[in-house]
């Protein structure tokens, strides 16, 4: 059997392209792409949108803004969205596996075991902290209250990176942080 014979998972070409930025999918502005290759098999899987700084000012900008916003959401809120991001890793564990195997190389039964529900358990246990997070207390007469920080530049290893993206990310929410992220462009 050969990787592909096990392995269905297709990207779609059009979302490939393009930045998932303040809320839409959109086309980079200056348009270049990226192999993504699987390292088990050298194949190219995919090609991706390559950014340039001007995605990158872009899409802080969106976050920046978005942050008012999303910084007066109640933390009940943020606790049933973070809960259904959850939800949805769950619902789509098989294809994010099969995606995970492509882009990493990783044995499907690894992402399976592992990365998926690593990066489910690392989104549960961010929503599971808000129900105890202090964002308000007193300490040693002292007053200490926690605040948004704002956006925060999230860079994940290439062969990581839905656990370390999940890991990141999820403690940015309840705390009403934005973020943009990017995988690491190099395998070696």
């Amino acid at each position: 059997m050969t990787s592909q014979s096990l392995n269905s998972h297709r990207v779609d070409p059009d979302t490939a392209q393009k930045f998932y930025i303040d809320g839409r999918w959109s086309a980079p502005l200056n348009p270049a792409s990226i192999a993504v290759i699987n390292p088990a098999t050298e194949e190219v899987v995919a090609h991706v949108a390559s950014g340039s700084a001007a995605d990158v000012d872009r899409a802080v900008a969106a976050a920046r803004a978005a942050f008012a916003s999303w910084s007066g959401t109640s933390v009940h809120a943020r606790a049933e969205i973070i809960g259904r991001i959850h939800e949805l890793i769950l619902e789509r564990k098989e294809q994010l596996a099969q995606a995970i195997s492509l882009e990493m190389g990783a044995a499907i039964n690894s992402a399976r075991a592992m990365q998926v529900p690593l990066a489910a358990e690392h989104v549960r246990v961010a929503r599971d902290l808000l129900a105890t997070y202090r964002f308000k207390s007193v300490e040693s007469g002292t007053a200490i209250e926690r605040e948004p920080i704002g956006v925060c530049g999230l860079i994940t290893p290439w062969n990581w990176p839905p656990i370390k993206l999940l890991q990141k990310s999820p403690r940015r929410l309840p705390l009403a942080a934005r973020w943009c992220s990017n995988p690491a462009n190099s395998r070696h």
